[in-house]
């Protein structure tokens, strides 16, 4: 029945299709030459798809039946009826190639199929088109090389082929292009170098080869010689060597950019002559020398970005003379000397960043005279002196960056009057005197941060009125008085520091009112009465410290509560009694803290329960008796545990299944039985366990060696060793001269094996797994799902993948490129890692854990659904302004919550469209950050600052 079915249906489909076949080619009988053409591009585009009618809806008018195709969609034709232009922007033709058909439109001068979804090679016919003066394929999956073809277009204008996934050399036949205007092949994946020859392009006006990271060599000087250049854009390549002295020969350029390249040298002083410029970007480079006076020349310059290079000597006061400028950004260099006074010339100035220097002297009243500024950043220099009050004259400013200075006096009052100011940070200076009430008028004043100073005083009632603050960090200050409960009225506040200061009194409970604090921290205070069990209440609190004060009572049941917790600091206190049971719904703790109390009763069973924790538990100098509860044998991930200083008793043999521990201090106790014999106590010296009297040494882990058992173990392994020693050395003497006859082919051999060793793909265990917080999958789920069909994308630190878990749970799973060093230690990596995986904030993707093993190191994070914002702007350019906002309000908190406010501070030195992602409600996300490397700078805002990828912002230009 089945085959007699098959057999019917392929006997009405057969006459079907040919019927049908033959009716199209009766329609496009009459179609002219040139239609035809065209339709190849539909037939090819509905090949790729799964519905014939699909092409009806993607291009309507495109009907076979018109004698010709000018009324076509796209289409416009010559007064003979020539296709002269065919421009099908943001089209989804979903194009695998580009068919061969369309090199028969001789007449075509405009080819637009730009963001049309077109993958495969540049068809090299292509330079057949002979007319052809607009080609763009722009925003594509286009692949493969440049076509040398394409230079014999010598009508050719505009040639558009960035954003796509060419690779390859530029071709240098692109040279025969006499009329070309626009040369765009920025991010691709083109090598080599730039050739020479394009400096006969004599009418180009913009050339953009930026974002083709594997791009090489030096810039010709012959490109001096385009006279009409109007843009030069080669951010984020390979290039090196010095800007050539040639480019001062390009009197009609506009735009500079040359950031994030390997160009080194000092900044041409010929640059002065190119009066058009109006952008200039050489920001994070190898630039050394210093700023030519020769630039204040440049009458239209507005922004001048040189920051993250190594340039030094003073800033000139002749850049007051650029009249224009709106963004002087020279931050993060070797700048000394003062900052000139003349720059308050620069009446539109509008962003000033001379952050990360070693600039000296006062901070000059006169840049109190740019009255359009919203941004000065003079910190981590070593400015002195007061603040000058004149600084509150500026009506604009948004953002005062002073902090890392060795500012003195008081803080200006006058700041009341920038009544746009949102962030004003003034920490680690030397400032004196109160806090005035004028910066609590401020109605849009968002982060407060006065960290590190010797300010006095009380903290005013008036902070009630900040109603915008999101962080107030005060600590290492000398504020005393009590902590005012009409802070309790600052709705908005994430952030709370006031630590390592003199406030006395009670703990206000209406903190419990600040619903949205994700940070308590009031440590080393003189704090008195008993924890507020209101704080309960504060279900978004992550981390809170209230170490180092005069705390009494008990450990509030309440703080049950705090299911996003992940620190809790509660040493050096008086608190009393037995830890509440409620403590095991902490599932997200890292660090347990309660050491130096008076706390009493047996360890909780319920503490084994915290399997997320990973740093530290520390239950010293307390009062606790009883034996270790063999519920803390779950605690695997558990790298420091300090049970020092109680009353417990009993064995320890649940401490040898702590796999993870690398600290360890169980003394003056009462514990008696063997000493676990796992490799981690064989490493722990006697002061790890001193004043246990009847604690015993081991073989088995099980029952107590005798002394004599133990005198004669060792003689007899110093017997064994000296007869192994004696005829180690004979065996050794045959082993050298072998290795001096075979030496060539043993350290080739060698090489072979070393390099075939460590793969990037050997997945062989064994491995090591770190969570940061409870993880219902194994080491093996992961495993399974690290393959090229699951890969959702690739970075400049490794490769991403979509890993569904048995229990349906979406991670994404980062796998690290190798290290080009040829050491690159796990404990490095696990140290650095750490400072990640401890990181909160809601605008930051959330690092779940890692595993490595001695080839391979793979992050885990949370899984973001809607991709990254470069695949959306990609993909969707009709964004609209709602969702604009939510995105870079995202990444804005992201990125300062790194820059400043997390604990450690980081810089994300990598900020890019593919490093934001966007959850399903077009929520930013801060992600990628690399491995943290350390910064050679003092500590800061009470931790290490680390950096991640590079400064700041990315500038247009490529």
């Amino acid at each position: 029945m089945k085959k007699f079915s098959t057999i019917s249906t392929t006997s009405v489909l057969v006459p079907f299709l040919f019927m049908a076949m033959v009716s199209f080619l009766k329609t496009t009988t009459s179609l002219s030459p040139d239609g035809k053409a065209l339709l190849s591009l539909l037939a090819a585009a509905t090949t790729t798809t799964t519905s014939a009618s699909s092409s009806s809806v993607l291009l309507p008018s495109w009907d076979p039946s018109h004698p010709n195709p000018c009324t076509w969609q796209g289409v416009t034709c010559s007064p003979q009826g020539r296709v002269i232009s065919l421009s099908l922007p943001n089209t989804f033709l979903n194009l695998s190639h580009i068919p061969p058909e369309l090199s028969s439109l001789t007449s075509l001068q405009l080819l637009n199929l730009s963001s049309a979804n077109i993958s495969g090679p540049i068809p090299p016919y292509l330079g057949a088109l002979s007319s052809l003066r607009f080609l763009d394929l722009s925003s594509n999956s286009l692949s493969g090389p440049i076509p040398s073809q394409l230079g014999s277009l010598s009508s050719l204008q505009f040639l558009l082929l960035n954003s796509n996934h060419l690779s390859g050399p530029i071709p240098p036949t692109l040279a025969n292009l006499s009329s070309l205007q626009v040369l765009c092949l920025q991010d691709n994946l083109v090598n080599g170098s730039i050739p020479s020859h394009l400096g006969s392009l004599l009418s180009l006006q913009q050339f953009r080869i930026g974002g083709n990271p594997y791009l090489t060599g030096q810039i010709p000087p012959q490109l001096g010689l385009l006279a009409n250049l109007t843009t030069f854009g080669a951010a984020a390549t390979g290039l090196s060597g010095p800007i050539p002295a040639e480019f001062g020969n390009l009197v009609s350029l506009q735009t500079l950019a040359l950031y994030d390249t390997d160009i080194s040298g000092s900044i041409p002083p010929e640059l002065g002559s190119c009066s058009e410029l109006t952008n200039l970007y050489l920001h994070m480079n190898k630039i050394t020398g210093s700023i030519p006076p020769e630039l204040g020349k440049l009458q239209k310059l507005t922004s001048l970005l040189l920051w993250g290079n190594a340039i030094a000597g003073p800033i000139p006061a002749g850049l007051s003379n650029c009249s224009a400028l709106v963004v002087l950004d020279l931050s993060a260099n070797k700048l000394s000397g003062e900052i000139p006074g003349e720059l308050g010339r620069l009446a539109v100035l509008e962003q000033l960043h001379l952050s990360d220097n070693m600039l000296t002297g006062p901070i000059p009243m006169e840049l109190s005279n740019c009255s359009s500024l919203t941004t000065l950043q003079l910190d981590k220099n070593a400015l002195s002196g007061p603040i000058p009050w004149q600084i509150g004259d500026l009506k604009a400013l948004q953002c005062l960056f002073l902090w890392g200075n060795s500012i003195s006096g008081a803080i200006p009052p006058s700041f009341g009057n920038c009544t746009e100011l949102y962030a004003l940070d003034l920490s680690k200076n030397r400032l004196t005197g109160t806090i005035p009430d004028e910066i609590f008028s401020l109605k849009k004043l968002s982060k407060l941060l006065l960290l590190g100073n010797s300010l006095t005083g009380q903290l005013p009632k008036s902070v009630a009125n900040c109603q915008s603050l999101v962080r107030l960090r005060l600590g290492e200050n000398l504020l005393s008085g009590e902590i005012p409960k009409e802070i309790g009225k600052l709705q908005n506040l994430v952030f709370l520091d006031l630590y390592t200061n003199r406030f006395h009194g009670k703990l206000p409970a209406e903190l419990a009112n600040i619903t949205v604090l994700e940070l308590l921290d009031v440590h080393n205070n003189h704090i008195t009465g008993e924890i507020p069990p209101q704080l309960g209440e504060l279900m978004n609190l992550e981390q809170l410290d209230l170490s180092h004060n005069s705390f009494t009572g008990e450990i509030p049941s309440s703080f049950g509560n705090f299911s996003y917790l992940n620190k809790l600091m509660l040493n050096n206190n008086m608190l009393t009694r037995s830890l509440p049971k409620s403590i095991r719904n902490l599932q997200k703790l890292t660090l347990l803290n309660l050491s130096a109390n008076s706390l009493s009763g047996p360890i909780p069973p319920e503490i084994g329960s915290l399997t997320g924790l990973t740093i530290d538990l520390d239950l010293s100098s307390n009062q606790f008796v009883g034996e270790i509860p063999q519920e803390m044998s779950s605690l695997t991930q558990l790298q420091s545990l300090d049970l020092s200083s109680n009353m417990l008793h009993g064995g320890i043999a649940v401490l040898g299944m702590l796999a993870s521990l690398t600290y360890l201090n169980i003394s003056y106790n009462n514990f008696s039985g063997p000493i676990p014999v796992t490799p981690f106590f064989r490493t722990l010296s006697a002061n790890s366990y001193l004043e246990n009297p009847d604690l015993c040494e081991s073989f088995d882990g099980y029952t107590c060696s005798s002394d004599l058992v133990r005198r004669t173990a060792i003689k007899s392994i110093k017997t064994v060793a000296l007869v192994c020693a004696i005829l180690g050395s004979v065996a050794m003497l045959f082993v050298a001269t072998w290795i001096l006859v075979n030496r060539k082919r043993k350290l080739a051999a060698e090489k072979k094996m070393t390099s075939a060793s460590c793969g990037a793909d050997d997945f062989s265990p064994p491995w090591s797994f770190i969570p940061f917080q409870k993880l219902n999958f194994a080491i093996g789920n992961i495993l399974e799902c690290i393959k090229d069909e699951n890969i959702i994308g690739k970075g400049c630190s490794g490769v991403v993948y979509k890993a569904e878990m048995p229990n349906g749970e979406l991670i994404a799973v980062k796998k690290l490129w190798k290290s080009r060093k040829e050491e690159d230690p796990v404990d490095a990596f696990a140290s650095e890692i750490q400072i990640l995986g401890h990181i909160r904030h809601r605008n930051i993707v959330k690092l779940l854990g890692y595993c490595s093993n001695k080839c391979v190191k793979l992050l885990l994070y949370n899984h973001i659904s809607n991709g990254n914002l470069q695949q959306l702007l990609k993909e969707n350019r009709n964004l609209d302004w709602e969702t604009r906002y939510k995105i870079a309000v995202g990444s804005a908190q992201g990125l300062a919550y790194l820059h400043h406010d997390c604990v450690p501070a980081i810089l994300h030195r990598d900020v890019k469209c593919n490093n934001i992602l966007l959850d399903s409600k077009y929520e930013a996300y801060l992600a990628d950050f690399g491995l943290a490397k350390l910064m050679n700078s003092p500590n800061f805002h009470h931790a290490m600052s680390r950096v991640a990828g590079s400064y700041g912002y990315i500038a247009p230009g490529k």
